[in-house]
């Protein structure tokens, strides 16, 4: 655990840019507040690690594990013709996804996606109904 790190302390560090919306096996799942691709999440691994290399070939698979159902998740509540997947921590070193829905007709399609547009944020109210719709699927 690193009290400096967004996803182990959680709370107002997570705050700035996410929501909780549950914890599975080896993994947290947050809601990411710029909408800009609906149902963007990230799924940030329980463990304190910077690479994908320092877990167990069990802690590895079950982390895959993880991120596969919260994809089928996303597809399932919104139906997005592709997710794209990014893995980075240049500053921020705690193994986390980006999962991000990409859709034909809307934002970015055909193109790498945005770290941080800063262009869509929502009401509580959307972000509580979206984040019920990836829940009923996970």
């Amino acid at each position: 655990m690193d009290n400096n790190c967004a996803y182990c302390m959680e709370g107002e560090l997570v705050a700035q840019f996410g929501l909780k919306i549950c914890e599975l096996e080896t993994s947290k799942v947050y809601l990411f507040k710029e909408q800009s691709h609906k149902g963007r999440v990230i799924v940030a691994h329980k463990k304190h690690v910077s690479e994908i290399i320092e877990l167990t070939p069990e802690e590895r698979a079950a982390y895959m594990e993880d991120i596969n159902r919260v994809s089928k998740a996303l597809h399932a509540a919104f139906h997005p013709q592709k997710v794209n997947y990014g893995a980075y921590g240049d500053t921020g070193h705690h193994l986390h996804f980006h999962l991000v829905p990409k859709y034909t007709d809307e934002y970015e399609w055909g193109g790498v996606f945005a770290m941080n547009p800063g262009e869509k944020f929502l009401s509580d109210e959307e972000y509580a109904s979206l984040i019920e719709e990836i829940k009923k699927y996970l």
